[in-house]
């Protein structure tokens, strides 16, 4: 039988399963931020160790041993950013804007901390990006509008 036709295992006809991307940039992180990371950690470890205690299947382990570490790495960049005043938009703190007249509020956070469906963005989004820095009162520029965005207020989290 030729080479050619012989097929050893379905291994290796599997997709192969990459890292995690992290994303670019600093990983800032809010006080909160790097708890829940930490808590994370705490969790994948235990999770980790019922799953090798129990002989749980290897593509399990593995999923689990790819998720720590990318949290590791996540925990061990991971940059303080030091608590705000509430004077500027910065991470860390909510922000009541008006954008194409409409009111929103949301919290600029880390990368990893934001949840747009529970009204929290990384500061790397551009939305946060044109806010950062940004007073009450001030008209902000945004996807190429001069004054697209008001600051209403700001509020620490």
């Amino acid at each position: 039988m030729s080479v050619a036709f012989r097929r050893d295992g379905d291994d290796e006809h599997l997709e192969p399963k990459f890292e995690i991307p992290i994303p670019p940039g600093p990983n800032l992180v809010t006080a909160r931020g790097l708890a829940l990371i930490g808590e994370k950690l705490a969790a994948l470890e235990v999770e980790l160790a019922a799953k090798l205690a129990d002989a749980g299947e290897e593509a399990q382990i593995n999923a689990v041993k790819r998720q720590l570490r990318y949290w590791t790495t996540r925990q061990i960049t991971a940059e303080l950013v030091p608590a705000p005043d509430g004077s500027v938009v910065a991470i860390g703190t909510r922000v009541s804007f008006t954008l194409n007249g409409k009111r929103r509020d949301l919290a600029i956070v880390g990368d990893d901390e934001a949840d747009p469906a529970q009204g929290s963005i990384a500061f790397s989004a551009p939305l946060a990006r044109a806010l950062i820095g940004g007073e009450e009162g001030e008209f902000l520029p945004f996807n190429g509008k001069e004054d697209a965005l008001e600051v209403l207020e700001i509020a620490v989290i």
